[in-house]
């Protein structure tokens, strides 16, 4: 059964996206992002809007998505399926359109997120080959109609977003640890015995060159980001007790191979129902952002000092970006756009559509 706030955006979802004329389709996409979306009608969409939440294109899709990585020095964007989904969308960003639609190899599915080589000639993507409960990077040929060219064994179940680190060699894979398959669904099978980590590919070689791991086995961890020094932050979905209130913060310095967890207040750790969604670093003002769309609440802290700053409470907080001039855009699944400029504790509403936003935003 529908729950009502679904219905409602469901409803109202429908009506605004029909309602885009071909005038604001044809607009530019300078200063946009990129995310996937819903409405509780099972209608899937990745759109493309301004930095004012205003969507100027919408497509649809097959299967629900997840998150999009822009190509290097072209408008395409390689757009995922959730798991246990089988489609990576080719996207013309510029155009706003749909260009190719590329399959998962037989018994795998992918987990949502990928990476371009700087060159833009490579794609990686996590995948899962299900029977054997084994993560993987598939590599892709872009320039090549996306051809799958090699695949690199993680030794981790559930590798989830990957990012390449700005050496241009080195991929940051976050990797949950939970077993799970198309069979069951989204059930998870082994959460006693998990093995989350946060994983350092070299991706010439297809080594695994570093491994760390989270103070709990329970502590799966799914969302990443690289600030331009090499710093990397992830966060923690804890499966564990619910009365338990273990760190939600990983730190990590690729070159010293120096990972740390940071701590959040007591007050912060009540609310946020040990859940981390998305993460989104500021290298204008060193300031690092996480989203716990459970607890509603968008955390803040100092990257460079591991030091936590403030949150700030919103309603089902999912994307968050950094902006060209400092601060960040968030999205609500409640369908609310906001910006968040350096130094302020307060969000600014700059849009409100009926529109359920997923957990990630990409410039394009």
């Amino acid at each position: 059964m529908l729950k009502r706030r679904d219905f409602m955006l469901g409803m109202a979802s429908a009506a605004a996206l029909a309602s885009l004329s071909p005038g604001l389709l044809a607009q530019t996409r300078e200063g946009c992002f990129i995310s996937a979306a819903n409405t509780a009608t099972g209608d899937h969409r990745v759109l493309i809007a301004d930095v004012q939440g205003k969507v100027v294109h919408s497509l649809e899709v097959a299967e629900r998505c997840h998150a999009g990585c822009l190509r290097p020095a072209s408008d395409e964007v390689a757009f995922f399926s959730r798991r246990p989904g089988r489609q990576l969308n080719i996207i013309d960003a510029k155009q706003g359109r749909l260009v190719q639609v590329v399959t998962s190899e037989p018994g795998e599915h992918f987990y949502g997120h990928g990476a371009f080589s700087p060159e833009g000639d490579l794609l990686y993507a996590t995948a899962h080959r299900y029977e054997e409960s084994e993560g993987v990077l598939n590599v892709y040929a872009a320039d090549q109609s996306y051809r799958l060219i090699g695949q690199i064994q993680l030794g981790v179940m559930d590798p989830h977003e990957v990012r390449l680190h700005p050496n241009g060699r080195d991929l940051v894979v976050a990797a949950g640890g939970i077993q799970t398959h198309p069979d069951y669904g989204r059930i998870k099978l082994n959460l006693d015995r998990m093995q989350p980590a946060l994983l350092v590919v070299d991706r010439l070689t297809g080594k695994v060159t570093q491994r760390h791991q989270p103070s709990h086995h329970q502590l799966s961890m799914h969302h990443l980001d690289i600030s331009p020094e090499g710093i990397v932050v992830a966060g923690y979905q804890f499966e564990g007790a619910e009365w338990k209130r273990p760190n939600l913060i990983a730190w990590l310095d690729v070159e010293k191979q120096r990972f740390e967890e940071i701590r959040l207040p007591d007050a912060d750790q009540q609310v946020l129902r040990n859940y981390i969604a998305s993460v989104a670093m500021d290298a204008v003002t060193g300031v690092v952002a996480v989203t716990a769309p459970r607890g509603n609440r968008v955390v803040l802290l100092d990257y460079r000092r591991r030091r936590y700053l403030h949150s700030i409470e919103l309603d089902d907080v999912s994307g968050v970006l950094p902006l060209p001039e400092g601060g960040f855009i968030c999205t609500s699944g409640m369908g609310g756009v906001y910006r968040l400029t350096p130094g302020s504790q307060e969000l600014q509403q700059v849009r409100s559509d009926s529109i359920r936003w997923d957990n990630h935003l990409t410039q394009v």
